[in-house]
C-alpha cells in the first residue's frame, strides 16, 4: 500500500468516510519462523486482506528485558506488510505483561474476591489500578509510538486488547486505595456516601473513607450500593487505563486514530461501553457466537447495539471467528454459509471492517484449536475458500462503506446499570436475565419483520415511534422525566416487570411499584410475585408466563390488554396500557419469552403505527437492515426463502445467505 492510499483510510477511521470495506485479522508472526512471513503476505493478498492487527501479545518479544527493546523483527513485519499493500492496526502490546515484569514486580498481579493472587501463565494478569504496571505500560507505549509514528503502514492504534476480559474486578490494596479516591470524587463527604449506601442498615456507617474496602468475600450479602459503585469504579478504572495509553498516542501521533476492542456480546457485562465510546476515535468490537436457539439473533442484537454505541458512524469488527472457537464446552464448526452471513450481518449494522481472530491458526498454545482465516489444513481447505469468497464479496460491497444505518421506528432501550443491578443478590428472584429479556423482544420484532435499534440509555431516545425498555430496573429521576416527556410527545413506551424500582443509588422508589414509572403506567403493585422454576401461568391471549408475575392494580384510565388465566393472579391484569395524549405507556408483568412476545407484539405495535418494510412472506424468515440506499436481506433460517414478493430480487434467498440490494 502506498502512502497515498494510507491517508484515505486514516480519514475514514477519524471521519467515517471510507473508500472500501476493510478485511483482515489479528496477525501474530512472532509465533512463526521468518520463512513463513512471506507466505503469509502472499496468502493474505490471495484472500483479499487489507488490514491486520499486529503485536497484540508481543510485549515479551518487543521488550525481552527491562530497558531493552528488540524492534528489528517488528520493523521487518511492518515493512513486509506495507510492501504487500496491507495496512496495520498496531497494538500497544500491553495486554499481557512479560515474565520479567511479574517476576520483578509481583505487586502488579490482581487479587480476586477471595483474596487469592491471580498468577501469570495466561493473559491479562495485571491490576488496572497498579501504578507500577501503568508506568511500565506507558513506557512501552511511548517507545512504540516514537518508533512507528511515521511508518506508512500504520493506520490505527489498538490500545491493549479486550480490556477487562479477565481482570475487570481486582480486590487488591491498589484497587482499595483507588476505590476510595473514586468514592471521594463521587460523593465529596463521608456523610453523602453513608446516605447513598444506606449504611444505617446492619451497622455499616463509615466515619471516614479510609475505612472502606472493595466488596471482598463477606459473611453475607455485601451492601448493594457498594456493589454497584464497585462495578462503576471497575469499569471506570479500565477506562482510565484506556485514557492513559491514548493520551501518549495522541501526544506523539495525533494524526493516527485510536481504538480498543469492546466485547459487546452476551457473555460480557462488567464494562459499561456506553460510557467508554467517547474515548475512542472509532468504535471497535469483538463478537463470538454462543450456540443456541437465538444465536443468530444475538449476533444481530450485538452488532446493532455496537452501531448505536458508535453513534451511527461506521465501526470496526475487530474479532470474530471463521468457524469453531476453543473456549466453549463443545466447540462447533460453522455450517456452510455461516461465515459469510455472520460477517455481513455486522456490515449490515454499520461495520466498515470485517476482521477475525486470527490470520494463521496457531500450532501451540491455548488457542491452537480456535479457527482462523488460514487453518491448520492450509489453503486447500473449505475455510480458506470461504474466506477468499468473503474477501471478494466485500470488495464488491465497497459502495456500502461509509454509509449510515437507517434509523428504525422502534428502539430497544439497553441500560448497563439495570443489567448489573437487576441481577444482584438478595432480590425477589435470582432467575432474572436482563440481556435475555431484551434479546427476546428483539427476536419477536424480527419475527414480525420489524426493524429495531438497540439504543443505550444515555443516547437519544426521542424520534422513535415506540421504545421498549425491558427490566429497566434503575431509573433515576432524570430518566423518568425523559420517559414521561417521550410519552407526552406522542411516543409509545413499553416496559416490563421489575422496571422503575430503584434510583441511581439502588434505593427503592417508595409508594408502590413500579416506583418511578407508576403514575406514567397507571398501575400500582404492592408486592412482587415471582414464580418457582416449576411454575408457569397462562394468559388469556394464549401465551405462557414464567419467572415472574405481579399483582397489578390498574387506574381507571388504564386498559387491560391481557389477563392471567391461571395462577395466584388469575383474572388480574397481566399486560396493560395507559393512553397519554397521542402516546401511551404499556406494562408486561411476566416473562413471555420470544414466542409469547411474538404473539403479544401486534397489540402493542398497532397504536404506534409501526409496521414492516418487508412483504408479508418475508417477515420472520428474513431480517432487514438498511445502510444508506442498500438493503441487507439476511436469511435467518436453514432453508431457502422465496423472494418472489420482492421486486428486483432473485427468486430465492439460499439458506444462511445474505442478499444486498441497492434501493431508493
Amino acid at each position: 500500500m502506498t502512502s497515498s492510499n494510507v491517508q484515505p483510510l486514516r480519514r475514514w477511521l477519524r471521519r467515517a468516510g471510507a473508500a472500501r470495506l476493510e478485511f483482515g485479522a489479528d496477525y501474530n508472526p512472532e509465533q512463526w519462523p521468518r520463512e513463513v512471513w512471506d507466505d503469509d503476505v502472499r496468502a493474505m493478498r490471495e484472500a483479499g486482506v487489507t488490514i491486520v492487527s499486529l503485536a497484540i501479545f508481543s510485549w515479551a518479544r518487543i521488550q525481552p528485558r527491562e530497558g531493552e527493546y528488540d524492534f528489528a523483527w517488528l520493523d521487518e513485519v511492518m515493512d513486509l506488510l506495507h510492501a504487500g499493500g496491507i495496512a496495520v492496526d498496531l497494538a500497544t502490546a500491553t495486554a499481557s505483561p512479560p515474565p520479567w515484569l511479574t517476576a520483578k514486580h509481583p505487586e502488579i498481579l490482581p487479587v480476586n474476591r477471595d483474596g487469592n493472587t491471580v498468577w501469570p501463565g495466561a493473559r491479562q494478569h495485571w491490576r488496572p489500578t497498579s501504578p507500577v504496571f501503568r508506568a511500565h505500560a506507558l513506557t512501552l507505549v511511548r517507545a512504540l509510538a516514537t518508533r512507528y509514528a511515521e511508518h506508512p503502514a500504520l493506520v490505527a492504534w489498538h490500545v491493549n486488547n479486550e480490556l477487562g476480559c479477565h481482570n475487570i474486578y481486582d480486590f487488591s490494596d491498589d484497587a482499595a486505595a483507588a476505590f476510595r479516591d473514586w468514592l471521594r470524587a463521587r460523593y465529596g463527604t463521608i456523610g453523602s456516601l453513608n446516605d447513598a449506601w444506606g449504611t444505617a442498615f446492619w451497622s455499616q456507617r463509615y466515619d471516614c473513607f479510609d475505612e472502606i474496602l472493595p466488596p471482598r468475600i463477606a459473611a453475607s450479602h455485601p451492601n448493594p450500593t457498594q456493589q454497584l459503585d464497585f462495578r462503576r469504579f471497575s469499569s471506570d478504572a479500565l477506562k482510565e487505563h484506556l485514557r492513559a495509553e491514548t493520551a501518549v498516542l495522541r501526544e506523539l501521533t495525533p494524526q493516527v486514530p485510536v481504538t480498543t476492542n469492546f466485547m459487546v456480546m452476551g457473555l460480557q457485562k462488567p464494562m459499561n461501553y456506553a460510557d467508554w465510546a467517547a474515548d475512542v476515535d472509532f468504535v471497535s468490537n469483538d463478537h463470538y457466537v454462543v450456540p443456541g436457539p437465538q444465536a443468530r439473533d444475538e449476533l444481530s442484537f450485538s452488532a446493532n447495539l455496537t452501531g448505536n454505541l458508535a453513534g451511527g458512524r461506521p465501526w470496526f469488527l475487530m474479532e470474530h471467528s471463521t468457524s469453531a472457537v476453543n473456549w466453549q464446552p463443545v466447540n462447533l464448526a460453522k455450517k456452510p454459509g455461516e461465515l459469510a452471513r455472520d460477517s455481513l450481518t455486522h456490515v449490515a449494522h454499520g461495520a466498515d471492517a470485517v476482521c477475525f481472530f486470527q490470520w494463521r491458526q496457531s500450532k501451540a498454545g491455548a488457542e491452537k484449536y480456535h479457527s482462523s482465516m488460514l487453518p491448520h489444513a492450509g489453503r486447500d481447505s473449505a475455510v480458506f475458500r470461504a474466506v477468499t469468497e468473503l474477501g471478494a464479496r466485500l470488495r464488491d460491497l465497497a459502495p456500502v462503506a461509509g454509509s449510515s444505518r437507517r434509523r428504525a421506528e422502534v428502539g430497544i432501550v439497553f441500560d448497563w446499570e439495570s443489567w448489573w443491578v437487576s441481577e444482584h443478590d438478595s432480590h425477589p428472584t435470582d432467575r432474572l436475565r436482563y440481556r435475555q429479556e431484551a434479546l427476546d423482544w428483539y427476536t419477536a420484532l424480527l419475527n414480525h419483520g420489524v426493524r429495531a435499534d438497540v439504543v443505550p440509555t444515555g443516547g437519544p431516545l426521542e424520534g422513535y415511534r415506540m421504545l421498549i425498555a425491558p427490566i429497566l430496573h434503575v431509573v433515576p429521576a432524570a430518566l423518568a422525566q425523559r420517559l414521561r416527556e417521550y410519552v407526552a410527545g406522542g411516543g409509545h413506551l413499553v416496559t416490563t416487570y421489575f422496571s422503575g424500582i430503584v434510583d441511581e443509588n439502588d434505593h427503592v422508589w417508595l409508594g408502590g411499584y413500579p416506583g418511578a414509572l407508576r403514575d406514567l403506567l397507571g398501575i400500582r403493585i404492592e408486592e412482587f410475585a415471582p414464580l418457582l422454576d416449576s411454575e408457569s401461568v397462562e394468559l388469556d391471549n394464549g401465551t405462557t408466563g414464567t419467572v415472574w408475575t405481579d399483582r397489578v392494580d390498574v387506574a381507571g384510565d388504564t386498559e387491560i390488554i391481557a389477563r392471567y388465566k391461571t395462577g395466584e393472579q388469575a383474572e388480574r391484569a397481566a399486560v396493560t396500557r395507559r393512553v397519554v395524549g397521542e402516546g401511551s405507556a404499556a406494562y408486561v408483568s411476566t416473562r413471555l419469552g420470544a414466542d409469547g412476545l411474538t404473539t403479544l407484539l401486534p397489540a402493542l405495535l398497532e397504536p404506534a403505527a409501526v409496521g414492516s418494510e418487508l412483504p408479508p412472506g418475508l417477515r420472520g424468515p428474513v431480517e432487514l437492515a438498511i445502510r444508506g440506499d442498500h438493503w441487507f436481506l439476511i436469511n435467518r433460517t436453514d432453508r431457502p426463502v422465496d423472494l418472489s414478493e420482492l421486486s428486483g430480487a432473485p427468486e430465492t434467498l439460499e439458506p444462511r445467505a445474505v442478499l444486498v440490494l441497492r434501493r431508493d
